[in-house]
């Protein structure tokens, strides 16, 4: 399955491609146009304005619609929740079309609701091609999101990290650095063991 990456820059969450969904919308529009012909869906991993501040501009583009977790759904117009006055903007203003739920299936993928970083995270898992897009529940360098932004838990988080643990997963595709083809799973069993260890 061919995944296309589009990072903007340290400040602004991934976004990627796969299938005829974009996943985050934090990137410069101008970035998707090449490929909004593809793009359906829009699947927001969660709330926050790094992951969401374009979300709007992007789904007129392509005609598509925005999903996002019913937890974390009130977050594209609530600017404390989803953090837009630390960028200095307003809150995207959106109202999604499609409100997500633990095990809803969008292309291949299934959801998993993974709160902890923001009451309604989600990573998207496809078990026949082992990959996982994991928004800022886990990253690549063995480390997890923060917790102690509105809506945070620390234990939710650990949860999470739990669930995520056995997965069988090569492909892990993160919110912030670089995504890896292989080995994923060794990433997440390492942000496990350091959120167990008291770290953060």
């Amino acid at each position: 399955m061919q995944v296309d990456w589009i990072t903007n820059g340290d400040m602004w969450a991934n976004s990627y491609i796969v299938g005829n969904i974009l996943v985050d919308a934090g990137v410069l529009p101008m970035a998707i146009a090449p490929h909004k012909e593809r793009i359906e869906t829009i699947v927001l991993t969660h709330c926050h304005f790094d992951h969401t501040a374009r979300v709007k501009e992007i789904a007129h583009m392509c005609k598509a619609k925005v999903a996002i977790h019913k937890n974390d759904a009130r977050g594209l117009l609530d600017e404390v929740q989803n953090l837009s006055m630390h960028f200095g903007a307003r809150s995207p203003g959106i109202i999604p079309d499609m409100i997500l739920k633990e095990g809803d299936i969008i292309g291949d993928f299934v959801v998993l609701h993974t709160p902890g970083h923001t009451p309604g995270c989600i990573c998207l898992f496809c078990e026949k091609e082992q990959l996982l897009f994991s928004g800022d529940t886990v990253f690549t360098d063995g480390a997890f999101g923060r917790y102690d932004f509105p809506g945070g838990s620390r234990a939710e988080l650990q949860r999470s990290l739990e669930r995520l643990a056995p997965l069988d997963v090569e492909g892990l595709f993160p919110g912030h650095g670089s995504p890896v083809e292989e080995g994923g799973r060794r990433h997440i069993a390492a942000a496990l063991s350091l959120i167990k260890s008291g770290y953060g």
